[in-house]
């Protein structure tokens, strides 16, 4: 009998970091976690400490393994996935960050997008790039660290500043400056990558006054990033196989490999992502165009849609209208609502995301009779969420030409039964929920596990789901989402 051997995945997440434990089924066997600061200074700038979450990352990972109480000469690989746009960079002899790291939510880089040198190259940039100009992909992000830390211009100049996203960072870090690497999932963030030609493209970096030279080197999502051993840790170095974003780390950890298929995540957002195939398609209806992943050479392309307010609906309703006590009674008064009340909430809290990217919309209720009441409104609250994800659906849909059949989803939302029997029924498609969720930890740890031949991809049946099918009539279901589109046009600006 073979000895078992085990998989450690890095989490690294906005609010702190999970370490992960599999077994070699593939089983989710341990958690740990460790939160770390959100610094937000008096002009909103949002950072986080690159050391902090260094620290952090060995911390969790001792504690997985003390509590898990396993042989660590049997940890095979890891697997990384990290939230996505956070920017930062570091000397490359020392390996000392230069400040904080300019989180992805922070849009103190918005006057770089502005000025006309980068603004005027707008169109051409989303040509290669996929996404429209913007502070949150690391692009200005970078320029504005060049610009405004000390001594990064000079290093960058000597060809000694490493600068780029967390999962560079935690790699540098992890095998002691060893590695410096990205995979290509996190290089389509960056909007300096061609998503095309697959390379840093020199004309937009020469646009941000970036020297590609000192951007990490590219590689597949399941290549060999170096080794590690967690600062002794482990007794023996062990491989880092696999690095994904997180949004692609939950598409593949929902085996998600096929054109067509496509994931939900319920956060306090949503992101919204479609396989499309190794075939680039750019969007026209208002979703952006990324990669992936490449795995052993081959590279897949996604549609991407992100919402602002999803889950942070259900957390409105709670801590600023009153109206609920927890989350979990929105299920009982959703189902209480009376049938026919036509109330519907449009979350434009700060602007509408995708596919309508109006940042001036603001929200509204608009329907209310005298029928509405405390239950018409938190039913209005968790409907919108399925209405904005079905609008990105059918966006991808027209994009990709590509008809959707089901959709997996994660993310705390997906426990309420009456919100994912009431997106099944508004998409008219299955929505199947797994029972894990550590999507985001387990796509990177599946990818290692699978590179090392530690499993294959009937690693995704370990994923037990629950699937809603469509009861709605079809003629209700028109109707319903008809009424959302008119309630939508009231709000653009």
């Amino acid at each position: 009998m073979m000895s078992e051997q085990y998989m450690i995945s890095i989490d690294q997440s906005t609010q702190g970091t999970k370490a992960l434990l599999f077994d070699s089924s593939g089983s989710l066997i341990r958690r740990a976690d460790q939160p770390h600061e959100q610094i937000i200074n008096e002009k909103g700038w949002v950072s986080h400490d690159p050391m902090e979450i260094y620290r952090n990352i060995i911390k969790v990972t001792e504690r997985l393994l003390d509590e898990a109480q396993i042989d660590r000469s049997r940890v095979a690989g890891v697997g990384i996935s990290n939230q996505r746009e956070t920017s930062l960079a570091w000397n490359r002899i020392t390996g000392e960050p230069m400040g904080l790291a300019v989180v992805w939510q922070c849009a103190r880089a918005a006057d770089i997008c502005d000025q006309a040198a980068v603004a005027g190259h707008a169109e051409m940039i989303r040509q290669k790039t996929g996404m429209n100009l913007s502070p949150y992909f690391p692009a200005s992000k970078i320029a504005w660290i060049l610009r405004n830390v000390e001594g990064a211009r000079e290093l960058s100049d000597a060809g000694e500043l490493c600068h780029g996203t967390i999962d560079s960072w935690v790699v540098y870090k992890l095998t002691r400056g060893a590695s410096y690497k990205t995979d290509y999932s996190n290089a389509s963030r960056t909007q300096l990558f061609n998503i095309f030609d697959l390379k840093w493209d020199e004309e937009i970096c020469g646009i941000f006054g970036i020297d590609p030279k000192n951007l990490p080197e590219v590689c597949d999502s399941n290549s060999n990033f170096g080794e590690t051993d967690f600062d002794g840790v482990l007794p023996h170095p062990v491989p880092i196989h696999g690095v994904l974003g997180d949004s692609h780390g939950a598409l593949f950890g929902q085996g998600c490999l096929e054109p067509g298929m496509m994931k939900s995540t319920y956060g306090t957002g949503s992101s919204i992502m479609m396989n499309i195939g190794e075939t680039p398609v750019l969007s026209t209806h208002g979703v952006v165009t990324s990669l992936a992943w490449s795995m052993d050479g081959k590279v897949n392309y996604v549609l991407e849609g992100n919402l602002n307010y999803t889950g942070a609906v259900i957390t409105w309703l709670k801590d600023d209208l009153k109206m609920i006590a927890s989350p979990e009674e929105t299920q009982s008064l959703a189902e209480q609502a009376a049938a026919d009340d036509p109330l519907y909430l449009v979350p434009a809290f700060s602007g509408l995301g995708a596919p309508y990217w109006d940042s001036r919309a603001t929200a509204m209720l608009t329907g209310m009779t005298r029928t509405t009441g405390r239950a018409e409104v938190v039913r209005a609250g968790l409907e919108c969420i399925a209405y904005q994800i079905q609008d990105v659906i059918e966006a991808m849909s027209e994009d990709s030409q590509v008809k959707v059949h089901e959709l997996r989803v994660d993310g705390g939302p997906t426990k309420n039964a009456y919100l994912m029997q009431f997106q099944s029924d508004i998409a008219g498609i299955d929505v199947q929920v797994p029972d894990s969720d550590e999507l985001s930890g387990m796509g990177p740890a599946y990818a290692a596990g699978m590179a090392l031949g530690l499993w294959d991809q009937t690693v995704f049946e370990k994923l037990n789901r629950k699937k809603y099918a469509p009861k709605m009539d079809a003629e209700l279901r028109n109707k319903k989402y008809e009424g959302w589109k008119k309630a939508v046009e009231k709000v653009l600006a």
